[in-house]
């Protein structure tokens, strides 16, 4: 290609090196542009659009539960002052999202990792507050001993769980009682309707919805078939008004009554419980 050729094309007329990278350099850089384009861009866009309501609280979401994460996504999500930065599903994407995301607050559930003082630990290496999200069987002790401020429990009402969030972000202490689900008003006459309208099968039901678990290992926990599990679910929607697994979910976080009745549901997990069936099979 000639010179003017390539003056008209205003192309270089210099070689310019090029790095060569492997395959794993290659999408290592690719991975940390993409998490730092993106949690810049939301962090940028969030800011204007709350600009002069005060800070924003960029919180990270590590809950093992996938349709209780998502439930408890939307509920901090509408809140102007709160920013949901990452959503992981493992310890090394938690990693990742504590060192890139510029998180202040770490919502953490306590079965997330089988070691969960090293989550702690990295997020407190960082200065990052941890709020844990315990089972109902837990003490708040063993998470407190860890330095941990905060500490409710799954059958927290939703606006508690704001109000968790934003305390530890402001260097203060939010430990929930086990005695005492809320903080709040105590009469809960929606769930307390709906609870009693709800079997003891259809509790269950629900409860296992709201860890994630799907109609076919469900059908394992109760011995019957996924078909019955449906069936269920249409009905337990019915009563409880909401359309899909999600909304289900939402309205236990919002229900104490309904959220403690979920919780004190002892589920076992799915690979015990296959291999249970196969023995007796």
């Amino acid at each position: 290609m000639g010179a003017p050729f390539r003056a008209a094309l205003r192309l270089p007329t210099e070689v310019v090196p090029v790095e060569v990278l492997s395959v794993a350099q290659f999408w290592k850089k690719f991975r940390d542009f993409c998490v730092d384009f993106f949690a810049g861009a939301s962090s940028r866009i969030f800011y204007c659009a709350v600009s002069g309501r005060g800070s924003v609280t960029n919180i990270v979401i590590a809950d093992h539960q996938a349709i209780f994460r998502a439930g408890i996504a939307k509920i901090l999500a509408v809140e102007d002052d709160l920013r949901i930065v990452g959503q992981p599903q493992s310890f090394e994407q938690l990693l990742i999202c504590l060192e890139k995301l510029r998180a202040k607050v770490l919502l953490l559930s306590s079965g997330f990792v089988p070691n969960l003082s090293s989550a702690i630990h990295a997020a407190q290496r960082r200065s990052i507050a941890v709020v844990v999200l315990a089972e109902i069987n837990q003490a708040t002790t063993k998470f407190t001993s860890l330095g941990i401020k905060g500490v409710v429990y799954r059958s927290v009402p939703g606006e508690f769980m704001v109000e968790a969030v934003r305390r530890v972000a402001r260097d203060e202490t939010y430990v929930q009682a086990p005695a005492a689900p809320s903080d709040g008003p105590t009469e809960d006459v929606v769930g307390t309707r709906v609870r009693d309208r709800l079997s003891d099968k259809e509790i269950k039901i629900m409860a296992a919805v709201v860890r994630g678990f799907k109609n076919r290992d469900i059908a394992v926990q109760l011995y019957t078939s996924e078909q019955v599990v449906k069936n269920a679910l249409r009905h337990i929607f019915d009563k409880t008004g909401v359309s899909d697994r999600l909304e289900l979910a939402l309205f236990v976080l919002h229900h104490r009554v309904l959220a403690q009745a979920t919780a004190a549901v002892q589920i076992e997990s799915q690979s015990r419980k296959r291999r249970a069936v196969t023995a007796d099979a």
